[in-house]
C-alpha cells in the first residue's frame, strides 16, 4: 500500500529527507573520524607554522589550495575547519579553506573542461580561489575570534593539546569520542536544515529556476544564488540539475552561481556552524561568499556570451 497515495510532492520530499539525512550523517561520521585520526599525527605547531605565514596573504592561498585538493562538501569540510581553529590557525585563514573546499571541485572542473576548454576551466579555479582568499581576508579583518561560541571537549588524551605519543588504540578511542561529540552537538541542526531542503526539493517545480532565471535577465545570477542556499548537495549530486538548466536556456554563469551556492552556502552547513559561531559571523560569512559567487556568475555570463 502506497502511504503517499497520489501525492508525488510529498513522496519526493520524504525521499529526499530520508536519503540526504542518512547520507549526511554517514558522511559526517566517516569524515570526522578520518580527520580526527589524521589530526592525531599532526602536532598543532606544525599546522600553525604551515598556515600561519608571516606574509598576510600566503596562509589564505595555502588554505585555498588545500581546500581544492580536499573534495568535501560544505558540511563535511567543517570538521577539518574546527581542527584548524583548535590548532590555533588564524580564523580568517580557516575560512578561506571552508569556502574553497566545496566551491572548487573536480566535477565542475571536468564539466567545464569538456564543454568550454581549459581556459574557462582555469578561470573557474582562479575565480573560486579569489572568492575564498578575499572572503578569508575580509572575515579576518573583522576580528572573528570574538564571534565564536565556546566549544570545548574534555578528554584525558587529546593529541591536539597534549604533547604525547599515542598508540593506535588511543588514536581510535580519541577519534570515536570526538566523532560522537561533534555529531551530538550538531544532529538537530542537520535535521532541520535537510528538512528545509527536502520541502523545497519536493514542492518547488523543477523548471522554477529556468523560468525565472533564464535568458539575459539582470537579476538571474543573484536569484539563482539565493535559490541555491536552502538546498544541500555535493557537486556530483547537483550536476544533473545544472545540465538540465543549461539545456533550458539558463546561462552557464547563472548555473554555476546556483551550483556554488548549493555546495558552498548550504542551509545544513549554517545549522552546523550555528553551534560554533555567533549569528553575526555566519551572516558575514554568507554575505561575503554570496557576493563572491554572484561576481563569478556575472563574470562567466559576460565571458561566455
Amino acid at each position: 500500500m502506497d502511504i503517499f497515495g497520489n501525492n508525488a510532492h510529498l513522496r519526493e520530499a520524504v525521499n529526499f529527507f530520508v536519503y540526504d539525512t542518512i547520507k549526511i550523517f554517514l558522511l559526517l561520521a566517516v569524515i570526522i573520524f578520518i580527520v580526527s585520526l589524521v589530526r592525531s599525527f599532526l602536532p598543532p605547531e606544525r599546522i600553525r607554522k604551515i598556515l600561519s605565514s608571516k606574509d598576510k596573504y600566503t596562509g589564505h592561498v595555502l588554505a585555498s589550495l588545500l581546500g581544492i585538493i580536499t573534495p568535501f562538501c560544505s558540511c563535511s569540510a567543517i570538521p577539518l575547519f574546527l581542527g584548524f581553529v583548535e590548532a590555533g590557525v588564524p580564523l580568517g585563514v580557516t575560512f578561506s579553506f571552508l569556502v574553497a573546499s566545496p566551491m572548487i571541485n573536480e566535477v565542475a572542473l571536468i564539466m567545464l573542461l569538456g564543454m568550454f576548454g581549459w581556459k574557462i576551466a582555469l578561470l573557474y579555479i582562479l575565480s573560486g580561489m579569489l572568492v575564498s582568499v578575499v572572503s578569508g581576508i575580509v572575515i579576518g579583518l573583522m576580528r572573528p575570534e570574538r564571534l565564536l561560541e565556546p566549544m570545548e571537549m574534555k578528554t584525558s588524551k587529546n593529541p591536539l593539546t597534549d604533547n604525547i605519543e599515542l598508540k593506535w588504540p588511543d588514536r581510535f578511542r580519541y577519534a570515536r569520542a570526538y566523532t560522537a561529540f561533534i555529531i551530538k552537538k550538531v544532529w538537530l541542526y542537520v535535521v532541520i536544515g535537510v528538512g528545509a531542503g527536502a520541502f523545497i526539493h519536493g514542492y518547488v517545480p523543477t523548471d522554477f529556476l529556468a523560468r525565472y532565471a533564464g535568458g539575459d535577465k539582470w537579476y538571474a545570477v543573484p536569484f539563482a544564488t539565493l535559490i541555491g542556499i536552502p538546498l544541500y548537495s555535493n557537486a556530483a549530486g547537483i550536476i544533473p540539475l545544472v545540465s538540465a538548466l543549461t539545456e533550458k536556456g539558463v546561462a552557464m554563469g547563472t548555473t554555476l552561481s546556483f551550483m556554488m551556492a548549493v555546495t558552498a552556502l548550504s542551509l545544513p552547513e549554517f545549522m552546523i556552524l550555528k553551534k560554533v559561531m555567533k549569528m553575526r559571523l555566519i551572516l558575514a560569512f554568507a554575505g561575503i561568499v554570496g557576493a563572491g559567487i554572484i561576481f563569478t556568475g556575472y563574470l562567466f555570463n559576460i565571458l561566455l556570451k
